[in-house]
């Protein structure tokens, strides 16, 4: 009796397996046409009237002013609402909260398992913001929790953007990131891993990788308190040779570089060792700029995340160095280096990277080359700009449509009513 029961069991299990496999069939090959009101194409940056975005499964299909609608079509009306591709943020920190830049570091007050929660919650705030593709910039002494949070998003157990995570970020002794101002009695653990020497860099980039990062992250100078308050001069935290080791190691993983570098040595030898991208770059002087140039690397500025918020933070040092991002924005415009979108949102309230936008437009930026910098210039920093950034046939369908025409008033991105990621829809107009 025994074994009859089992092999029912069995057999209810496999044709259970068999449905579920057909629902999952059904839903990839399910097609879906979304009626637009105005379709942006950022990659010209022209716009279409009343065109029909049609999507089978996880790509888009056809996209046009002529694209003919099948028969058994699921129809999505998004006629009064201007449409665009899932936007892209290129300097993000899910697992940081803003109460983790005040007071101790989370690492102390916070359990990672925490920390992962809070990571979930903000998974979805980025993604119902209309953000359908995150670079996460480390961590922050979370461990590999950003590697677990991907995987859970990406296996469609929770909701959220689509995760590149780089895990532990590469600094120095008393460099950003390792504890300081704690008890040196008590072992505390870093929000980074201090690699002060060329094998531990090494090392520490393979054991990153063993456990699943996409990105490496190289602390190429200091932060704020590493800065002199005379000169501006930010702490260079590596040499030219020692760049070049971790972007070869990183290489021969096939992972790229990305390089926190406020400016000084430090910035010009992460550019000239072959990084991906600069992060930040506020003190940047006209030699780095040119080597951005020079050597087609990406720059992601960040700019709204070092506005003083906080009386504490309203100081002559931080409007000295507000005042010379804004230059060194207006001038990189000028020399045509490749500007990505990139917000630092943890540092902030998940869920509003839209300011980000403003910003950059506030600064001399038009909005259709700032809705470029988070569609197809941050789907080419990633390497996926065959995948992503536009609405195209072949691509992944990651849409959103917005309330108004951010395209002449960048405002409107700021009203994300619909949110489509890999053909399935996470958020629609209420």
């Amino acid at each position: 009796m025994t074994k009859i029961r089992l092999m029912v069991l069995a057999a209810a299990a496999l044709l259970l397996s068999s449905v579920v496999c057909l629902e999952t069939f059904a839903q990839t090959g399910q097609v879906i046409a979304i009626r637009c009101g105005r379709l942006i194409n950022p990659t010209d940056g022209s716009v279409t009237r009343n065109a029909v975005v049609i999507v089978r499964g996880e790509r888009v299909e056809q996209a046009g002013a002529n694209a003919s609608i099948p028969a058994g079509a699921k129809i999505i009306d998004l006629s009064a609402y201007t449409v665009l591709p899932g936007l892209i943020d290129c300097h993000t920190h899910v697992l940081l909260q803003p109460e983790d830049e005040r007071g101790a570091p989370p690492v102390v007050t916070k359990s990672q398992a925490f920390r992962t929660v809070q990571g979930v919650a903000a998974a979805r705030k980025d993604l119902e913001a209309g953000f359908t593709t995150m670079r996460d910039l480390d961590s922050e002494g979370a461990g590999f929790a950003d590697v677990a949070l991907r995987d859970g998003i990406n296996q469609g157990v929770v909701p959220g953007p689509r995760l590149f995570v780089s895990t532990y970020a590469l600094t120095i002794t008393g460099g950003h990131m390792n504890n300081a101002g704690l008890n040196p009695d008590i072992p505390i653990p870093d929000p980074a891993t201090v690699t002060d020497s060329r094998d531990a860099m090494i090392a520490e980039i393979r054991r990153e990788v063993k456990y699943g990062a996409d990105w490496i992250k190289l602390y190429a100078t200091g932060t704020l308190r590493h800065v002199d308050p005379v000169t501006l001069e930010p702490l260079s935290q590596v040499s030219l040779e020692e760049v070049r080791t971790v972007v070869q190691e990183a290489r021969r993983w096939r992972r790229d570089v990305a390089a926190h570098a406020y400016g000084g040595d430090g910035a010009k030898n992460a550019i000239r060792g072959g990084v991906r991208s600069i992060e930040h770059g506020m003190l940047m002087d006209d030699e780095a700029l040119k080597l951005l140039v020079e050597h087609g690397t990406f720059w992601c500025p960040t700019l709204s995340v070092y506005i003083p918020e906080t009386r504490e933070d309203d100081t002559d040092m931080r409007r000295r160095i507000v005042a010379h991002h804004k230059e060194v924005f207006r001038k990189a415009m000028t020399m045509g280096v490749k500007i990505v979108f990139g917000t630092d949102v943890g540092a902030f309230e998940h869920g509003t990277s839209a300011r980000e936008f403003y910003r950059m437009v506030d600064y001399g930026m038009k909005p259709i080359d700032a809705i470029k910098a988070a569609t197809v210039t941050a789907a080419n920093l990633l390497r996926m700009d065959k995948q992503l950034g536009s609405i195209e046939s072949g691509k992944v369908a990651d849409i959103i449509a917005v309330e108004g025409n951010p395209d002449e008033d960048i405002h409107a991105l700021g009203k994300v009513a619909f949110v489509m990621k890999a053909g399935q829809v996470y958020k629609t107009p209420k």
